[in-house]
């Protein structure tokens, strides 16, 4: 197999991981990319002292290449920045954000830069910016969300023909027959967040993977939609949210609500009644904890063995 993505980021497979809160440590990153795709650090849960030990630990554990994410709202997205250039990471994934202010700068360090987007507009300004990939991400995607709600199916095509470098598709993706979907519709790589959330090498809670892994079909719900849009799974602390959101509660009282930790609550601490708990639509597809290694080796076959059927026909 050989595409841009795999040129770009010098790798075996055009599978990434995503960059998750509370989940995307220097373990998982480093699980994935010994397993031939590219492991991203989440910085988002992350102080920048932190972060520094995480790319430090994750150097340690692996000779292959492997990114950070940094969302670019994130009171310490400066901070992280010049860790990132310190310590001579070579793949950058921003998000939450415009990509002006730091492709550059990164990409005069010899730093790969792709960013994350929700629509077509975004996603040409992202190649204006001058990054070196896009990621679309569909609203079935777990965590912070596009506004607009636009799938993965319907996005990936119309972000292909709006721009002309390498796209990543994300959203919804779990298996070798999804990754084929999407590069039948153009994208040349994959993001895949909720299945690496719920790998071995995550640092969530045991408790929430195994919650995650019972989920059913419409168990998550795009919410939070005044403050930034996140999927979530409608536990006790989602059905305060939803009493406030039918009551037409001010953004001050949702912020007052959700308050300070929540995420790391419920994924971290594994808290499932009172903590956040955000994860993918595909969550309910998922139903064992597996090695990187082995859902990088299933993605692959899966893929393979889907696309000889069709060339067959």
């Amino acid at each position: 197999m050989n595409n841009k993505i795999i040129s770009l980021f010098n790798i075996k497979y055009p599978i990434i991981s995503g960059g998750m809160v509370w989940c995307s440590g220097w373990k998982l990153a480093s699980a994935v990319s010994n397993a031939g795709g590219l492991g991203l650090i989440g910085s988002g849960s992350m102080r920048p002292e932190l972060l520094r030990e995480h790319i430090q630990k994750c150097r340690q554990a692996t000779s292959k290449p492997f990114g950070v994410n940094v969302p670019l709202i994130y009171k310490y997205a400066d901070e992280m920045m010049q860790i990132i250039i310190d310590e001579k990471v070579k793949v950058v994934f921003t998000s939450a954000g415009s990509p002006k202010k730091w492709t550059s700068k990164l990409k005069e360090q010899g730093i790969k830069v792709a960013h994350v987007v929700s629509s077509t507009k975004f996603a040409i300004k992202c190649e204006e910016a001058g990054v070196d990939a896009v990621v679309a991400e569909g609203f079935e995607a777990g965590g912070h969300n596009g506004r607009e709600e636009t799938t993965t199916m319907v996005l990936i095509p119309q972000v292909r023909k709006a721009i002309s470098i390498p796209l990543i598709a994300a959203g919804g993706i779990a298996s070798g027959e999804s990754m084929l979907a999407a590069f039948s519709l153009g994208a040349e790589g994959v993001q895949v967040g909720t299945r690496f959330a719920l790998s071995k090498e995550s640092s969530a809670s045991e408790e929430f993977k195994n919650f995650c892994i019972n989920l059913s079909e419409g168990d998550t719900i795009l919410s939070l939609k005044q403050l930034a849009p996140t999927r979530l799974i409608k536990n006790d602390f989602y059905k305060i949210i939803e009493k406030a959101e039918n009551n037409n509660a001010s953004v001050e009282k949702m912020r007052e609500i959700l308050g300070k930790g929540r995420s790391q609550k419920g994924i971290f601490e594994g808290n499932l009644v009172e903590g956040e708990l955000e994860i993918g639509q595909i969550s309910s597809y998922i139903k064992k904890i597996q090695s990187s290694e082995i859902i990088i080796n299933q993605i692959i076959e899966e893929y393979n063995h889907k696309l000889s059927l069709l060339e067959i026909l």
